[in-house]
Order: C-alpha cells, then sequence, then structure tokens
C-alpha cells in the first residue's frame, strides 16, 4: 500500500551545529600552544653629569633592509661582530627597517661584555 500523504519538509535546526562549533572553537583555543617570543632588553639613554667621561670607542651603524654601514663601510653582520669588541655602538635606522633585522643586530652585539648598544630614534 502505498502512502499517499504529501512529504512535508521541516526546517533545519541551527541551535545543534552552532553549539558544535562552539565547542570546537574551545577545544581549539584550550589545545593550541601559543609560541614565547625572545625578549631583548633596549635601555635608553642616561642622564649624563656633564663631565667628560673617559674616552671610549664609538662605532656608528645606519641599518636598513638592505644595507648595513659601519662607520661609513658597507659590511654584513658576520664582519661586524668581529670589528665590534669593546666601546659604545650609535645604531641609525633607516625608514625601511624591520623588526627582525634590528632583534639580530641587537642579539648579535648583546653576546658582547664592554659595550654598550644605543639605538637612535
Amino acid at each position: 500500500m502505498r502512502n499517499l500523504a504529501p512529504f512535508v519538509r521541516r526546517p533545519l535546526a541551527l541551535t545543534p551545529l552552532i553549539d558544535v562549533i562552539f565547542l570546537l572553537l574551545l577545544f581549539f583555543m584550550l589545545t593550541s600552544t601559543f609560541s614565547t617570543f625572545g625578549e631583548i632588553e633596549l635601555s635608553n639613554a642616561r642622564k649624563g653629569s656633564g663631565a667628560a667621561v673617559t674616552d671610549v670607542e664609538r662605532f656608528f651603524v645606519q641599518l636598513g633592509a638592505e644595507r648595513l654601514t659601519l662607520n661609513g663601510q658597507p659590511t654584513t653582520l658576520e664582519d661586524i661582530g668581529a670589528s665590534i669588541e669593546t666601546g659604545q655602538v650609535l645604531v641609525s635606522l633607516d625608514p625601511d627597517t624591520s623588526a627582525q633585522r634590528l632583534v639580530d643586530f641587537l642579539q648579535l652585539m648583546r653576546a658582547r661584555d664592554g659595550l654598550d648598544v644605543l639605538v637612535l630614534e
């Protein structure tokens, strides 16, 4: 015997779907690992007393996205690490310098004792 009643389509309930999406979101938020970023300590310029300080060898570094100069001479990160041992390094940043490039340079300089690095604005 054939069913002669017309087929009635019921509306789809979205509440269970939304519940599942929130549960998945909660699961992925709780199980994900957030990476930690390395920290580099930047010190501000100190207020001077106005008295003459002992002579310190100073180096001027210009740091850009593609450019790295030491006292006006083009160089590389490896060479600059070998040529600067102690003293004071003044770093001038080009407008196109990325934060990662600055961090790479500062990590290289941080490995040396007796070296004072000052990033100019």
